[in-house]
């Protein structure tokens, strides 16, 4: 008897996962995303990229938050070499809780001093530009900005994981 209870449950449970999946685009949650990605330039829909994915453009990060009216998460890090930016980036920021949050209210920016990681002269030019803009002193360093340019939060790395690390940045966005 408690078999058959145990199947039933099983099935049921089966069921309702399979009904609750379905594809849509975690960049979009509701009809006002809709709206606004449709009133974006085209230049600035070319820069709007799958969740959970990084800009490299200052300029452009500026433009998006602008249109789409999102604050900026500046990631200053060190993607190659700097111990803590990894641990941010693998237990936060490639985490679907952190994700979810950021393709709703964030532009994500990422400006990077790798060792071996090949960039352009302009992203190096703009990288160190604004690390002396915004007077970083190590890595991570975590920037919230306004639509505009202008600072609202700093931080660094946070243990606890995504939803934790949610939970801090929401606190310094209020």
């Amino acid at each position: 008897m408690i078999n058959y209870l145990k199947m039933i449950l099983l099935s049921v449970l089966l069921m309702v996962s399979l009904t609750a999946c379905k594809a849509e685009n975690p960049q979009v949650n509701d009809s006002k995303d809709l709206e606004s990605i449709g009133q974006l330039s085209d230049s600035t829909q070319a820069a709007v990229t799958k969740a959970g994915e990084w800009l490299t453009d200052y300029d452009q990060a500026i433009k998006l938050a602008k249109e789409t009216d999102k604050k900026i998460l500046v990631n200053f890090t060190g993607s190659d070499w700097c111990i803590w930016c990894k641990r941010l980036m693998k237990e936060v920021f490639t985490e679907k809780a952190f994700i979810d949050y950021a393709s709703s209210n964030l532009i994500l920016l990422k400006l990077d001093f790798p060792k071996s990681i090949p960039q352009t002269k302009e992203e190096k030019a703009q990288n160190e530009t604004l690390a002396k803009q915004f007077g970083i002193q190590g890595f991570p360093t975590i920037l919230i900005l306004n639509k505009y340019g202008k600072e609202i939060a700093r931080t660094g790395y946070q243990e606890g994981g995504p939803e934790k690390y949610v939970d801090h940045l929401k606190s310094l966005i209020k």
